[in-house]
């Protein structure tokens, strides 16, 4: 502990009063004066004690009222007050009670009485200190541990998602990118007020992190479909298109054998819906309209356009405008016919960032 003395304010209008109390407590804590509620709250502009001793009875700002002020006040709310009063009755006392006393001390007052009942409140509010300290130690405790668990689980997730890409690296970068997409595009739906109910409930920041698995079925695709040099055949695209349910397979494995697996939520839903399309032509399971989850029916768009703006085994990258001209056509048949209008309003901002990425910025 440091040496520093618990400093205590005496309010009241009446001057031996003050002498008195002073006298009491000066050999263990220091004391200030102050014969009104009015020059109290004078006095508190430059000081914060650690307790009050007030006076009910004084002229012109009884201690009620001053009591009142002090409590409405975020800087002096928080300040123990004792009321002294030469008289008492279970009226009075509730009322001071009620308005944030922490006791009444009745006068005269002995010495000795006085000395005790100020130690105890006195430690009372040392203790509420360290308490307060101790849970925002916690909180900040709590705080590092989260975050600590978030990085374990993109560098899970980053790690996973990489190895696909490994597998497939003619699409190298294809996360990344999705991703800044995937973020891009949920920003852009905020601000026009779009899906906004659905898009609150997200836990957006863990969404995007959780994109990276959305083609993680692909481990299990053989590597001569996966890279093929060339168009699939009918019967090797049926077996690519299984990438979905396997990604879901997998994740949901994760899941059941772990107990911290709420990030995995959002993967499982993009993996094995980012391929569904709105007239319900999509696969795995044909789902239409609204009945594809918002989460898939986004990335079912962002994967697309990632899809044409860049190399793959069976062709060679689309310009943007021509990305662009390709997803328009899938406007209310492929694709979210709201979700696809923003993304085409918007469409110089995702080409921006295509650029951005492409030049490693």
């Amino acid at each position: 502990m440091s040496g520093k003395r618990e400093e205590i304010i005496i309010v009241d209008d009446i001057a031996t009063n003050l002498t008195i109390a002073k006298s009491a407590l000066s050999d263990k804590y220091d004391v200030f004066t102050a014969p009104s509620g009015a020059k109290l709250l004078l006095l508190l502009k430059s000081l914060t004690p650690d307790l009050i001793l007030l006076d009910i009875e004084m002229p012109e700002m009884d201690g009620y009222e001053v009591i009142t002020v002090l409590k409405s006040s975020e800087k002096t709310m928080h300040i123990p007050v004792i009321f002294l009063t030469g008289k008492i009755d279970p009226e009075h006392e509730v009322k001071g009670l009620n308005l944030g006393a922490v006791d009444y001390i009745t006068k005269p007052f002995s010495r000795e009485l006085l000395l005790k009942r100020i130690d105890l409140h006195i430690l009372f509010e040392r203790q509420r200190q360290e308490l307060l300290k101790h849970n925002l130690n916690l909180e900040s405790e709590v705080d590092k541990k989260t975050r600590a668990i978030m990085e374990l689980q993109n560098a899970i997730l980053k790690s996973v998602a990489e190895l696909v890409e490994c597998r497939d690296n003619v699409t190298g970068g294809h996360i990344e990118r999705t991703q800044h997409y995937l973020g891009l595009f949920i920003n852009f739906l905020r601000e026009r007020d779009i899906y906004t109910d659905e898009i609150q409930s997200w836990d957006i920041p863990l969404l995007i992190m959780s994109s990276q698995l959305h083609d993680v079925g692909k481990i299990s695709i053989k590597d001569s479909i996966l890279m093929k040099p060339g168009k699939l055949t009918v019967e090797e695209f049926t077996e690519m298109k299984k990438h979905t349910t396997y990604g879901a397979n997998i994740i949901s494995r994760i899941v059941e054998s772990t107990t911290e697996n709420d990030f995995l939520h959002y993967a499982e839903i993009l993996a094995i819906s980012h391929h569904e399309r709105w007239d319900g032509a999509g696969y795995p399971h044909g789902l239409n309209g609204q009945n594809i989850p918002l989460q898939g029916r986004l990335m079912a768009i962002v994967d697309v356009y990632d899809a044409l703006t860049n190399d793959r085994q069976y062709k060679k990258a689309f310009s943007h405008d021509k990305a662009i001209t390709i997803i328009e056509e899938g406007l209310g048949t492929q694709f979210d016919p709201v979700l696809c209008r923003v993304f085409l309003d918007n469409n110089q901002a995702f080409h921006s960032a295509v650029i951005l990425i492409k030049n490693g910025s």
